[in-house]
């Protein structure tokens, strides 16, 4: 399977297990797959950004910020296929391409995010990646440690 940037993936219940961080949103929800990952290819790693249906949750939260800070740069709330979705990039995290399960069909097309919305989502990724550079961490797991778990591998598998 050819990873692209933009498109939306599931990923396996084993990279958690692997991973085991408290940090991450849990892999299921009521029986289902849970959550869709909007994906950043990045060479061998990937980054996976959580989208969440549960908009109303996240707007309070985007809210909350925006009054306290002026702006929120860790959460998106955008439309993607007609319905509002919350785009949580202060949950992104890193993985390999063995650890994805799927990628997101709708009506059995690959799911792929407008490249407009993708260039938004990117552009705020790289935002917090440079915060995170010079010591402000808006993420809420350890991409560090996992990045490391995940090079390990690679380091292994070539």
């Amino acid at each position: 399977m050819e990873i692209k940037t933009g498109y939306l993936y599931h990923i396996k219940d084993e990279f958690f297990d692997k991973v085991n961080n408290d940090n991450l949103m849990a892999n299921h929800e009521k029986g289902k797959k849970r959550p869709t990952y909007f994906t950043i290819k990045d060479k061998d790693i990937l980054w996976f950004i959580p989208l969440s249906s549960k908009v109303e949750k996240y707007e309070k939260i985007v809210n909350n910020k925006i009054k306290r800070y002026g702006f929120c740069n860790t959460i998106l709330i955008e439309k993607i296929f007609d319905r509002k979705t919350a785009i949580l990039l202060q949950n992104a995290f890193p993985t390999l391409e063995k650890y994805i399960d799927h990628i997101h069909t709708i009506d059995n097309i690959p799911a792929k995010v407008p490249e407009t919305l993708s260039k938004i989502i990117l552009k705020e990724f790289k935002k917090l990646m440079k915060l995170k550079e010079k010591g402000i961490n808006l993420f809420f797991t350890d991409i560090d440690k996992i990045k490391e778990q995940m090079e390990i591998e690679l380091s292994k598998n070539s």
